[in-house]
């Protein structure tokens, strides 16, 4: 088998009955966990303004020599910004694979993949960013016990 021949055969790849039912419900929930992550989104930020007050009123705070409330109000905002963009594209990959099981349009379904791989990328850059730093901070904290021996 060929190459081209290879690339002909996925071209004719077609979804059983099973699989768009399989994908009818996976854009169900995919849009129900999406509308959740937009709420939490929107309960972080409004969070936000109120984190920095209890940050600051507490006591052991008074011994930190910056200001952490405003360090915890942005972290918050950062947070909830990056956050957008993972849900967003899980809520466009439920819009569009709904609408193409509908319209039976292969361009809206590869759209549709599209923006469930932009969802997953989006992850796995984000968990290899969180892993960095948490081996960062690992050999950080090495170095700082091992400087005060």
């Amino acid at each position: 088998m060929t190459m081209q021949n290879a690339i002909t055969e996925l071209e004719k790849l077609t979804l059983s009955g099973a699989a768009k039912n399989f994908l009818k419900e996976t854009a169900k929930w995919c849009k129900f966990l999406s509308i959740l992550g937009f709420i939490f989104i929107g309960l972080m930020l409004i969070g936000s303004f109120f984190i920095g007050t209890i940050y600051n009123n507490i006591p052991q705070s008074q011994a930190v020599p910056f200001n952490l409330g405003g360090i915890m109000t942005g972290l918050y905002i950062l947070f909830g910004l990056i956050y957008i963009f993972p849900i967003y594209y899980l809520y466009q990959f439920s819009v569009k694979m709904k609408s193409a099981l509908l319209s039976k349009d292969d361009e809206v379904l590869a759209k549709a993949f599209e923006m469930l791989k932009s969802h997953y990328k989006f992850i796995g850059v984000v968990t290899i960013i969180t892993l960095s730093l948490y081996v960062l901070g690992i050999v950080m904290g090495m170095l700082g016990a091992l400087s005060a021996l």
